[in-house]
């Protein structure tokens, strides 16, 4: 167990290390570790080394120089300058709130850019401004479509965080596939199968094989199969890419670069410039009264949360279970597993920064 401030001070340094400035180290380190503290473990400090890893290929510019590459009042493109998604996201994302405010709405497409952690982060930035996040990215393509032996689409997420007034936030954070491929890290870090609906293998069978993507498989868009809605989950997938990939100039569909903890893939010669992100910020007195709005979702999530629900459960929001894991790991402390554990003390071996090994059970 590490709590949290422990893990961000390492983050930070490690990222220091390898070249950032001191405030983006800080701002990469504190994504990151929200990443582990809403539980989303697959997006979190697990991914460090693969950060670093990118640096040590030249795929990672340390020290960025993020810039507007074309605009109007209300969009923009932003060219990341391979710097790391973890600090070009949020800046995009300063550019749609600050377009937002004057025009209304803001939208910018990123090019050049690398992973940048869970969606929900960035898309809740706009939260304290009164305004509602969009937040969208491509990734490495792991994901066959329906019907396709071939990997074409990456997990390509969707976050959109919503504004209350008493309740929190609604906050929908979620990739366009079954699963997103941290899941399938975190079962092969403790030997365990994959439930069926996640993959599919080298001739494109249901498999629980949870190294099926690396022998040739691939990840199943949300929906599992066509039975099941896989084209939707295809289509969701699909349009992230285009956003992200397509109307940036960013690498899009075969084309996008794989992070470094998919590895085992090379990536094919690219069609445009890194990773690619939308981001976008509405305010919500541009089309009411921010208030009242506020107080009908309020309602609204009262609603949902006061349904009728089957036998042991509970109608819950989108945000609820990663607010309840927040509160709890702030106090508690974040629970790393072993491997991960020792791919930090890698790290910390390399550029000499202190770090406990606390493998206790």
């Amino acid at each position: 167990m590490y709590q949290a401030d422990y893990l961000k001070h390492f983050t930070e340094e490690v990222f220091l290390a390898i070249g950032c400035p001191a405030e983006e180290a800080a701002l990469a380190s504190n994504v990151l570790i929200s990443a582990d503290l809403r539980g989303v473990d697959s997006h979190g400090i697990a991914r460090l080394a693969g950060y670093v890893r990118l640096y040590d290929n030249g795929r990672l510019n340390p020290a960025p120089e993020v810039k507007v590459v074309y605009e109007t009042p209300s969009t923009a493109v932003v060219d990341g300058d391979r710097g790391l998604g973890l600090v070009v996201a949020p800046r995009a994302m300063e550019i749609a709130m600050e377009k937002a405010d004057k025009v209304g709405s803001g939208w910018v497409s990123v090019r050049n850019s690398n992973h940048f952690g869970i969606a929900g982060y960035h898309a809740m930035l706009a939260l304290e401004k009164d305004m509602i996040g969009w937040t969208m990215t491509n990734a490495a393509p792991l994901v066959a479509p329906t019907f396709s032996l071939d990997k074409l689409l990456g997990t390509n997420p969707v976050a959109v965080a919503v504004p209350a007034l008493e309740e929190p936030a609604f906050v929908a954070d979620f990739a366009s596939t079954a699963v997103a491929y941290g899941k399938f890290e975190i079962l092969q870090r403790k030997g365990l199968l994959a439930p069926l609906g996640w993959a599919q293998d080298a001739e494109g069978n249901p498999t629980t094989d949870s190294n099926a993507v690396k022998s040739g498989g691939g990840l199943l868009p949300l929906g599992s199969d066509r039975e099941h809605g896989s084209h939707k989950g295809y289509g969701l997938g699909a349009i992230v890419d285009i956003f992200s990939g397509v109307l940036s100039g960013a690498n899009f569909g075969p084309w996008v670069p794989p992070f470094a903890t998919a590895g085992f893939m090379s990536a094919n010669e690219g069609v445009g410039l890194g990773t690619g992100h939308f981001l976008g910020a509405m305010r919500v007195d541009g089309f009411r009264p921010a208030d009242d709005f506020k107080k009908d979702m309020d309602k609204w999530i009262r609603a949902f949360r006061g349904a009728r629900a089957v036998a042991g459960k509970q109608v819950i929001i989108p945000g609820d279970p990663e607010r309840e894991m927040e509160a709890l790991r702030s106090v508690e402390g974040i629970e790393l597993l072993e491997p991960v554990v020792l791919s930090l003390d890698v790290l910390a071996k390399r550029f000499g920064i202190p770090f406990e090994i606390n493998l206790s059970k």
